[in-house]
């Protein structure tokens, strides 16, 4: 007989499921192999406890390439204040990802302990994105800033936290649930970013909701954006002003009469991220 669960780990080719009798770790058929669909964190699935096999993936959001992880609600983005620093080139790629894949994007601006010397510099960059749409929390893990306004975001959502190595994702996590005791390593002094802390992907319960703790990352796959020309459709900034474009598909670049262009050029729009499209389609 099987039942439902969701996989909240997997590792070596095992997945732990979480069901309403518990937890088991299952190995799934060798049918997902042959059809090229793999059970992933953050799935639905049919198993058996007896067997501890999984047996059938059900249906999903969405599924993300990586972090590996299925059903995702919300994207937890941390960037840290300093030590690195607040990189926004690297924080536009992540929100044309997310708006690609259809998931709510919360910025999170961590380490603000240490912003003392660039907070003006940095609030001034966090404006640009709450113009835009977005929301954006200002925490420290170290005073725990902002972690009570963080956590109602949480609640009831399968999320991913998300961001390069040593921003401080692990140390938030610790600070919004201390029985964690996730790994942390200090920055390098020499590189100016964090050593990998995170091995593989697992679900945490923290505020009633599911938070997957992912390897840090400075690149992402762009798997859901079919082609150089649907690019354009992922920038909330280019929205209200891409339907008065001459040419339908206009990539805001080169083409004449472009609305964008023109909103950039009449100052319109305080920001409308065009340097960081046109860095999409260099080479």
């Amino acid at each position: 007989m099987t039942i439902e669960g969701k996989i909240i780990k997997a590792l070596s080719g095992f997945y732990g499921v979480q069901y309403e009798g518990g937890y088991v770790q299952c190995k799934a058929r060798g049918l997902f192999r042959k059809t090229g669909t793999s059970p992933l964190v953050g799935d639905r699935v049919m198993f058996s406890v007896e067997d501890e096999m999984i047996y059938e993936i059900q249906s999903r959001k969405n599924a993300l390439v990586r972090p590996p992880v299925a059903n995702v609600d919300m994207a937890l983005l941390v960037f840290s204040a300093r030590e690195p620093d607040f990189q926004t080139t690297l924080l536009d790629r992540f929100l044309v990802v997310l708006e690609a894949y259809d998931i709510e994007p919360l910025i999170c601006i961590s380490k603000m302990d240490l912003a003392e010397k660039n907070l003006g510099t940095i609030q001034e960059e966090a404006d640009v994105y709450k113009k835009m749409g977005y929301d954006v929390l200002w925490t420290s893990s170290e005073t725990n800033t902002g972690l009570e306004q963080l956590r109602p975001w949480l609640r009831q959502k399968v999320s991913v936290i998300a961001g390069q190595s040593g921003v401080g994702k692990s140390s938030l996590l610790n600070a919004l649930s201390p029985g964690l005791d996730l790994k942390t390593e200090e920055i390098s002094a020499s590189l100016g970013r964090g050593k990998h802390t995170t091995r593989h992907v697992e679900l945490l319960n923290i505020e009633d909701g599911w938070i997957a703790d992912t390897p840090g990352f400075s690149s992402l796959d762009f798997d859901a954006v079919d082609s150089a020309h649907e690019l354009h459709k992922y920038f909330r900034d280019f929205q209200a002003y891409a339907p008065n474009c001459k040419f339908r598909g206009c990539t805001h670049l080169k083409e004449p009469k472009c609305a964008v262009k023109q909103a950039v050029e009449s100052a319109i729009s305080h920001h409308l991220g065009m340097s960081i499209t046109n860095s999409f389609f260099k080479k």
